[in-house]
This record gives C-alpha cells, structure tokens and sequence, in this order.
C-alpha cells in the first residue's frame, strides 16, 4: 500500500470533507424504488429540495427563497497581471491560503483561435509562435467579506483547460481535454503535443512554470480527485468510450516524480454505461481491480482503445469528480455524463479498500428524466453531505440547472440558469458558507450563500 501523505494541508483538507460525507454514510440505496411513503420516511421527513425558486431580477440565476448570489468576477473585468478575465471559465477549486484568504483557482476551456485577455508571457505550448490560450486563472479573496484582493492568470500556453481537482497540499491540478500537436487533427500550427495535467499551487502569485505530468497520461481529460490517504489520483476522461483511470505516484505528493497509470476493470461488468442491456444495477456492490497501461503518452490517442483491449470497463463520458472521507474511508463519486437507459447521466461511487481489501464501485444514481438532472458535468458535495451537479445540455436552446442528490437518492432542482451556456466548477468554501459556480460563457464566477445545513 503507498505511504500514507504526510503533508501540513492534510488534516484541512480532511476536516473540510468529512463532515459531509458522513451524511453519505448510509447511500440510501435499499430506499430508490420503494414507494414514496418509505423514501420520505427513510429520508428523515422526506426533503425534496429548498422550495420553489425564486426569479432573479437580474435574470441570471434563480435561487430558493434564503439563497443569494454576488458575481465576484466577469469576463473582461481587469486583472492585476495587465490582462483581463478570459472567457470560457470552466473547473475551479477553493483553497485556505491562510492570512484570511481563500483562493479559488479556475480553468479557461479556451482553443488557440480564442481571446486569451492579454498576451501571455510564457506559457506551456505555442501556436504559430504564440502561446495558446487556455489555461487558469486565481481569484484571491477575502474570507469573510468575499471581496476580490487581486486576481491574476497563473496557467498559460494550454488548451481547453476543462475540469480538474484540488490536492491535499494546497494545489489545482488542471487537465486539458485536447489530446492533439503536431501533424494530428485540429494541431495545425502547434509545437508541442497536449492532452495533459498541469500543477498550479494556490498560493501562486503569478504564471507558474507549466509542467506537464505526462506520466499521468494523455487523453481527452476531464477531472482528477486525490485520495488524501493514498495520493492515489483518479481522473475521469470525456469520451463516450472512455475509462476510468488512476495514477499510482511513486511518491504521494510529488506527481512530477512520476508513478503508474491504471484503468478501472469492474468485475463481470465491460460495460457500465446501460445504453442496451442495463447490464450495471442500481446499488449493487462491484469488486475492482487496476490494470497497468503502458506507454501513457498515447501518441495516437489510443490509451483508452488499448485499456478496453485488456478488460477495462467503459464509462459514458466520465466527467465531474469528487473525493471525500467517510468514517475513515474515501470515497469518490464520478459523473458520467451520458451514461444510463435515457442517457441523461449516472453517478458512481467508488470506495478504495483498505488493508488489502478490493477496491468497489456502485452505481449510486442513474437520471431517469431530465427534472432529475440532464447531462451531469462537474460534481460537489455540500455541507449536508447533498451530491451537487451542474448540468450542460447539448441542445440549441439550453435550460440548465444546479441539481442536487440526498443520500437517499432522491433529486431536487438547486437552481436554474437564465443564461444560454453551461454551469461549472462547483465548488464550496474550506467552512462549508459559500458555493462558488461559474457560468461558462460569458464568463461570470459566482458566490453562491444561504442555508447549506439545512
């Protein structure tokens, strides 16, 4: 078993998840199906949301009576830096950087024909002599006014920085979802091949040096989540024959050291996504195990054609990631975007074992109707130990919203989106008080306060 992480962050970042997933403690699987009566009675009075949402005069975000929202950034709003706000805010992470800051650090999913709010001074990879454009951006706030102190771009010279994950020791692992360079399709121009994890502290102040961790590999990226016990790090790819991966680090902690890249084998189950046979059932318990792909930089893009060759389950466009302690266990809950009968999305749950025990998955939720949710993206957990989803729809007109999951199973609408684009990068404060979310395009990053506990 690899060495526990000895780091100062741990017990922040433990203290800040294990609260909420003990209300997690019991799934509530045995309840879905059952008559409504003992759903109700099994969710300790029946919740079934916030209540009615209120319009926004503003007509942005609708919000339960009791919520409220402030916008904290917008695109093209100044930076200290000299640039301004890029577009396309996707991913982000909350972090303590002490001195009463907290920081969020936010992906731009951002191509090399896009506005990058500035020049960029250096970067990773380069267009035509330019650096790309995509890449993240630090908001620095003040942790109980939530004022903006300053904010900056700290990731430069990537491309479609989509999802990603915080790290027990303070930092942003931000992926791209571009596995393509030179010579491949939509490389035209490129100097160096992309469809990696970068690093970014929350703590930075500025751009940081832009190391790929190829070791973790090179795929359609999508999110990473940390095991704080392990430093195992389980990352999510948008395909719709995609896997599930994790990177074994040879030192937790240290990921440009290097480790092992693995993909997910359910057992009995090739297939998890349900689009014919609904061959993966609800709640069920499945043992897994981890099978070692070689040759992680895939220069033709074929890790998960090669990982499905060995026995690796596919999972329907694997997206939004969110890991968590439970009673000394860690848990992560993955989306699957397109996963499931309908295709509307499904959320698994997998428990890494311990002393030796087999790692398991369950499928914790599957959208049977788009009032459940539509097409899940990124995922969160809220203080009560609620499952958060932020939707994006694939249709001409979009109606997303916030959708929340008990630990009972039961789905509510959070909040609707009035804007035609995309909700992203959900994410809560250290103390639980406030969720920050972005609307993609145009950029707006929003703090989200009311009563989470309840």
């Amino acid at each position: 078993m690899t060495a526990p992480i000895i780091a100062p962050d741990r017990r922040l970042f433990l203290g800040a998840t294990a609260t909420a997933f003990a209300a997690l403690a019991a799934s509530g699987c045995m309840t879905r199906g059952a008559p409504a009566t003992t759903r109700a009675a099994a969710a300790g009075g029946g919740f079934a949301g916030y209540g009615a949402l209120v319009p926004d005069p503003a007509g942005l975000l609708d919000l339960p009576q009791g919520f409220s929202y402030r916008v904290i950034s917008s695109l093209g709003d100044a930076m200290g830096d000299g640039g301004t706000v890029p577009d396309r805010a996707d991913g982000m992470g909350c972090f303590d950087i002490g001195g009463g800051e907290i920081a969020l650090v936010r992906n731009h999913e951002l191509q090399p024909q896009h506005d990058a709010g500035g020049s960029i001074a250096r970067g990773f990879g380069k267009r035509d002599g330019v650096f790309v454009p995509g890449g993240t951006t630090n908001i620095v706030l003040d942790a109980a006014t939530l004022a903006v102190k300053r904010q900056f771009r700290s990731l430069g010279g990537t491309i479609r920085n989509c999802s990603g994950g915080v790290t027990p020791w303070g930092t942003w692992l931000t992926c791209e979802e571009a596995p393509t360079g030179p010579g491949q399709r939509y490389g035209d121009g490129l100097e160096r091949n992309h469809g990696w994890v970068f690093e970014v502290p929350a703590s930075a102040r500025g751009l940081v040096d832009a190391v790929p961790l190829t070791a973790m590999g090179r795929f359609n990226h999508e999110a990473a989540a940390v095991d704080p016990a392990t430093g195992i790090v389980y990352m999510t790819e948008d395909r719709n024959d995609g896997v599930l991966y994790r990177f074994v680090p040879k030192v937790p902690g240290k990921l440009a050291e290097g480790g092992r890249l693995q993909a997910i084998v359910i057992e009995g189950l090739p297939d998890s996504r349900n689009w014919t046979n609904g061959t993966m059932a609800l709640c069920k318990p499945y043992r897994v195990s981890w099978i070692n792909l070689d040759n992680p930089e895939a220069p033709q893009d074929d890790l998960r054609i090669r990982a499905a060759a060995q026995g690796a389950t596919l999972i329907a466009r694997g997206e939004g990631l969110h890991m968590g302690v439970n009673r000394g266990k860690s848990e992560v809950f993955a989306c699957c975007t397109n996963g499931g009968a309908k295709q509307l999305g499904q959320i698994m749950k997998l428990t890494p074992g311990l002393a030796g025990a087999p790692d398991m998955v369950e499928l914790f939720f599957e959208s049977e109707s788009e009032a459940q949710f539509n097409y899940g993206d990124n995922l969160a957990v809220a203080p009560n130990g609620h499952l958060i989803v932020c939707e994006d729809q694939y249709t001409d007109v979009v109606d997303n919203h916030i959708r929340g999951i008990t630990p009972e199973g039961r789905a509510y609408t959070f909040a609707r989106l009035n804007a035609q684009t995309e909700l992203a990068g959900g994410c809560f404060s250290p103390d639980g008080k406030v969720m920050f979310v972005n609307a993609y395009s145009p950029t707006a990053t929003l703090a989200i306060t009311g009563p989470w506990a309840a």
